[in-house]
């Protein structure tokens, strides 16, 4: 079962934009997995595509699992001809390129290539101890993926080199921050569980490589230029980005915080704490009241709760929203907000209100 949990508490997924029934985007969406190796052979990324494609069939679901739903997708379809606007994923601690799926029939239908890699070491199908202590990899993973994409043409299509974004949810969303050029400090975030200490973030934090030995490489410029609008969601591990970096980032960024804490991430010290540092404009904050930190995960499929409590009690929380929460309405909520802001960092249009 812990297969497709993630883990209980801080795992990665993200929100749609107009949440379609797979059945109306399916015939647009082409899918397939591809493994992007490195010289070292020593961090290899499995990434998932969707992109836009003419072909109508075969349908086949992709994403899917006994707890979360999936969407119809054309497996290795060929994609169109046109250039299209890029969307990495990034998912949380011991997610994987799933956890974000539900967002992907939205983008691809406002013509969007959007592409997730499961981040070695903090994914759930790697849990490397070696890689999981090097956060300062997850930035250059997603940077390895538009490498990719924008010199090969024949997986997903032509990418816009100029119209470039990042979505992170949980540790994605740190992951996101710091491709912004957000700059990290281990020592103040140690400092920051000395003071006021998190059991559940502090403690992971020599796990992730948050450790003064490791301050040169967690601590340099990971912004990639190429990246040109970001956005966070529910992010942790917030206090350790620098206020001067957060105060001075070019790169805009979308906030978007989980009004209802159920995952030990308080909204003060994460989200908060990056529109208390970011300059607004180009960056923009907003809390959805009715969200917890689960909500930007994929919708549970009915009877997911007892089976999670069954085979793996204590998880069933990641299909718990706030006390007025509807996971759909929420991602409809967050799709929107989302697509605004890309049509005003991407295209030039202006946000609606």
């Amino acid at each position: 079962m812990r297969k497709f949990v993630l883990s209980a508490w801080m795992l990665a997924g993200l929100p749609l934009a107009l949440f379609l029934p797979p059945a109306q985007a399916a015939e647009f969406i082409g899918f397939r997995e591809v493994t992007l190796t490195d010289t070292s052979q020593q961090r290899p990324l499995h990434v998932a595509l969707w992109y836009p494609t003419t072909a109508t069939a075969p349908l086949q679901t992709s994403a899917e699992n006994p707890v979360f739903q999936g969407i119809a997708t054309i497996k290795d379809a060929s994609p169109t001809g046109s250039a299209h606007p890029l969307v990495l994923l990034s998912h949380g601690y011991r997610g994987n390129w799933r956890n974000l799926n539900w967002l992907v029939s939205s983008l691809v239908e406002q013509g969007y290539i959007v592409a997730a890699p499961d981040h070695p070491g903090t994914t759930t199908f790697d849990q490397r101890p070696v890689e999981a202590a090097k956060l300062w990899e997850r930035p250059h993973d997603l940077s390895r993926v538009i490498d990719r994409l924008t010199s090969d043409h024949t997986l997903a299509g032509t990418v816009d080199s100029q119209r470039i974004a990042a979505i992170g949810h949980s540790l994605g969303g740190w992951t996101v921050t710091a491709l912004a050029g957000a700059r990290y400090s281990a020592q103040r975030y140690l400092e920051e569980c000395r003071l006021h200490p998190n059991p559940r973030l502090c403690a992971l934090a020599p796990e992730l490589g948050i450790t003064p030995e490791h301050q040169g490489p967690l601590g340099a410029d990971l912004r990639d230029p190429r990246v040109k609008a970001v956005i966070s969601l529910d992010l942790g591990f917030a206090q350790g980005f620098t206020p001067e970096s957060l105060s001075t980032l070019k790169t805009p960024i979308l906030v978007l915080g989980a009004g209802e804490n159920i995952a030990d991430m308080p909204l003060e010290e994460e989200s908060g704490y990056l529109n208390a540092h970011l300059a607004s404009p180009p960056s923009r904050f907003q809390v959805l009241a009715d969200a917890s930190h689960f909500s930007f995960m994929q919708v549970c499929k009915p009877g997911a709760v007892a089976l999670l409590k069954k085979e793996a009690p204590g998880d069933e929380i990641i299909c718990r929203d706030g006390e007025a929460g509807d996971r759909q309405a929420i991602h409809r909520q967050v799709a929107k907000l989302i697509g605004d802001f890309l049509d005003q960092w991407l295209t030039g249009q202006p946000a609606a209100d």
